[in-house]
Formats: C-alpha cells, sequence, structure tokens
C-alpha cells in the first residue's frame, strides 16, 4: 500500500525531470510501482475493513427496546444483560448507549432583581496562605454583599464562631452605611441549629442580634446555592483576582490591603450583570438602609467565655493572653478586635493585651503574679511524726539485766 506522502514525492521528483529508475532508487520503491502511479496518479482505494463482530452485538435489540422506554442507566442496563448471559464490559455498552441518550437540557434559573436596602447576601470563604515558618495554614473570608448594589464588604478571620460572625456583619453595616431588611444566609451552624422541613431552628443569641440590628435572616435552601448567588460569586471574584498575589505580614494588614481592594476595585468595576458601578448604585441604595445603632448596644452579644487556667491564662485564637493570678479557675469574658483583646470579669476589665500577630504566643502581664507567695500553689505537706524530748530515765549498763536473769535461774 502506498501512503498519500510517496506518491507526492513521485510526482515532485517527475516533475523536477527524474527519470523512472532515479525515482525508484531515492524512494526505494520498484520502477514497475513508480510506473503505475505515473499512469494513474491517484492514491489507492480501499475498502474499509467489515467491523469486528461485538460481544453486544446479540444484546442491541433488547438495549433499543429499553432506551424506548427511557432506561440509559448503564449500571442497571449491565446487571439486565449478564441475567441474560452477556460476558463483554461496561465500557462497550456505555460506548453504545451514548449517542442515544436524549441530550442534557440545563435548568432555567430565574434571576430575581431586588429593590434597593431589601436584602444582603452573607457567607464564608476559605484561604489558605504559607507562614513565616513555611507552614500551610488558612483563613476565613466574611464576605457581606448588598443584593441591589451589589457593593460588597470582605473581612479575613481566624475562626467562623458566632461572636466572630456578630462582629464582622457589625463592620459590615458600618462600611456600607446601614442595615438592609434581610439577610440570606446558607445552613451554617451559628446561624442554624436544626431545620424541620420548611422550619428553622434559629440560634438564640443570633436571632436577638437580629432583632437589635433591626433585619431578618433568611436561609435559604438546602443544596440550592444558587438562591445566594451574588455572594458565591463575589467570594470566586475575591479568590481569582485578589487572593493570588496577596503579601501580609499579619492579619491587620491583610485587612488593610482587601478593605483597599474592595474601595478602589471590586466596587468600582463594572458589574456584568448590572452593567454599572456598586459604589455608584450603593450611593441610591444606602437611602434605603436602617442605620446602624450604637456599639455599645451590641457588646454583650460579642463576648467569648473562657475560663481561666490554673496558671492565669486565657486561650483565645490560638494563643494565651494573661490575667491576674487570683482569677485563676474562674470564668472570664473576651472582647478582641483586629489589634486588641480586652479581657473582664463581669463589667470590670481585668486585663487588656495587643492581639498575638502569630498563633501560639503567650502575652503575660507585667504584674501578673504580684502578691502571690512562692510556693503557694503547691500541695501542702502530708501529716509526719515528730520526735519529741521526753522524760530524764535512768541509764543503766546491760550487765544490770544479765545479773536479773541469772538470779532468777538459781531459784
Amino acid at each position: 500500500m502506498l501512503k498519500g506522502g510517496s506518491l507526492m514525492d513521485i510526482l515532485r521528483l517527475k516533475a523536477e525531470g527524474l527519470s523512472v529508475r532515479e525515482i525508484a532508487r531515492r524512494t526505494g520503491l520498484s520502477r514497475n510501482t513508480v510506473r503505475k502511479y505515473l499512469r494513474q496518479p491517484e492514491p489507492p482505494r480501499y475498502k474499509p475493513r467489515p467491523p469486528k463482530a461485538s460481544k453486544l452485538d446479540p444484546f442491541k435489540p433488547y438495549l433499543e427496546q429499553r432506551m424506548a422506554q427511557g432506561v440509559f442507566n448503564a449500571n442497571r442496563l449491565l446487571q439486565e444483560l449478564r441475567a441474560q448471559g452477556y460476558t463483554g464490559g461496561k465500557t462497550i455498552l456505555k460506548e453504545f448507549l451514548r449517542p442515544h441518550r436524549p441530550p442534557r437540557v440545563p435548568r432555567a434559573v430565574v434571576r430575581f432583581e431586588l429593590p434597593p436596602g431589601t436584602q444582603a447576601q452573607v457567607d464564608w470563604g476559605e484561604f489558605a496562605y504559607t507562614d513565616l515558618q513555611g507552614r500551610r495554614r488558612k483563613v476565613y473570608g466574611f464576605v457581606m454583599v448588598l443584593s441591589y448594589s451589589r457593593a460588597m464588604y470582605v473581612e479575613f478571620v481566624e475562626q467562623q464562631d458566632l461572636s466572630t460572625l456578630l462582629r464582622c456583619h457589625l463592620h459590615a453595616f458600618a462600611a456600607l452605611g446601614g442595615v438592609p431588611k434581610e439577610i440570606l444566609y446558607d445552613n451554617m451552624k451559628t446561624v442554624v441549629l436544626r431545620r424541620h422541613g420548611a422550619e428553622v431552628d434559629y440560634h438564640p443569641r443570633m436571632l436577638d442580634f437580629a432583632l437589635l440590628a433591626g433585619f431578618a435572616p433568611r436561609v435559604c435552601r438546602p443544596y440550592r446555592a444558587q438562591t445566594k448567588g451574588r455572594v458565591e460569586r463575589a467570594i470566586g471574584y475575591l479568590k481569582q483576582h485578589f487572593w493570588p498575589a496577596v503579601q501580609f505580614t499579619d492579619l491587620a494588614d491583610l485587612n488593610r490591603q482587601v478593605r483597599a481592594w474592595v474601595a478602589e476595585v471590586a466596587n468600582r468595576r463594572i458589574h456584568g450583570t448590572t452593567g454599572q458601578r456598586p459604589a455608584d448604585r450603593l450611593g441610591e441604595e444606602q437611602a434605603h438602609l436602617t442605620p446602624l445603632r450604637p456599639l455599645a448596644a451590641f457588646t454583650s452579644l460579642l463576648h467569648k467565655e473562657r475560663r481561666v487556667s490554673r496558671d492565669g491564662y486565657v486561650q483565645y485564637a490560638g494563643s494565651r493572653y494573661g490575667v491576674p493570678w487570683r482569677y485563676s479557675g474562674r470564668y472570664v469574658t473576651v472582647f478582641a478586635t483586629e489589634t486588641e483583646v480586652e479581657i473582664r470579669d463581669g463589667d470590670r476589665v481585668i486585663a487588656r493585651h495587643p492581639r498575638a500577630l502569630l498563633p501560639g504566643l503567650t502575652i503575660s502581664l507585667p504584674e501578673q503574679y504580684h502578691g502571690l507567695a512562692l510556693g503557694g500553689t503547691q500541695r501542702p505537706e502530708p501529716p509526719q511524726g515528730q520526735q519529741v524530748v521526753g522524760p530524764a530515765v535512768e541509764r543503766r549498763s546491760l550487765q544490770v539485766y544479765e545479773d536479773l536473769l541469772r538470779a532468777g535461774e538459781r531459784r
């Protein structure tokens, strides 16, 4: 069989004026073959090989019958064929089914545009980074998006507990200019304790916070992420356009950078859905937001209760913070910001520390153990016997007792 490339070589060499003998020598073909293709310069046409019989062939009528009934599940059909004696594999079965499957029709999603001030959406994103020691760590990104303007607020934190979530809400309300009428969440545990069908049991502290701030919490239906698609897309935008090139010294520095990026980039881009800048629409939306109450009104909801260790430290966010030793074993409340950790006993502030830059640090108070006697925390010694001075007793030689024994024997 002569390849098309060899035929082209013959024709090219002939066009150059070479003889049949020279063409045969250069191409390695016989002279008769060269003459044959010079007389009829077309590649030979070959009939396709008849298809090889397949183990599936005897069962194809049955498969066509089942497909007409709407059955296309390869695993199910394979079991049915095995029961009929089929010994082939699953791959050829799937290849046979593939061109017969009805095309998948994507489910249409209706996009709801809401009036200004009506709704915000909130969710967490997880972000990995490498610390100074080369260890892989992660922080969490709190993201709130106003549904009308698409204006967003971002804050990175180390924990996803309820106190942190509520504090992030307050920061977002302050940055965006007020509180929307409702906030949509997924089924995060800090918001939802449990679900009973359509009924939702909210965390009591979240309900108290929502009532105080002036919004209604809502949760989306399970497995319906498109319900809160605005915040999901915002997190994706954050991961794609901010996070890959970020470098930061600590959490406060990271949040300074992301605030600048949100103000200068995210909220000033032309949004793909609205065709406008979120910052421009935010000006319109702010007129419909509820003003935020003073921060002092929320203080009782933002605390974290911790027990002081025996050596006078409180564990918070992976680091230890010292308090006066006399509070050892007692429960205290912790209030933390990006830069400071404040520890209280009731309404009294008992310690205030700069926030640890890295987890695993121990920060002590200068006078933490003032007034503590050395050894004061040790167990008392168990009771012991005591040697005392007794009354004066005449000391006799042992010979006296020997003489008394002998006298007794003679009797």
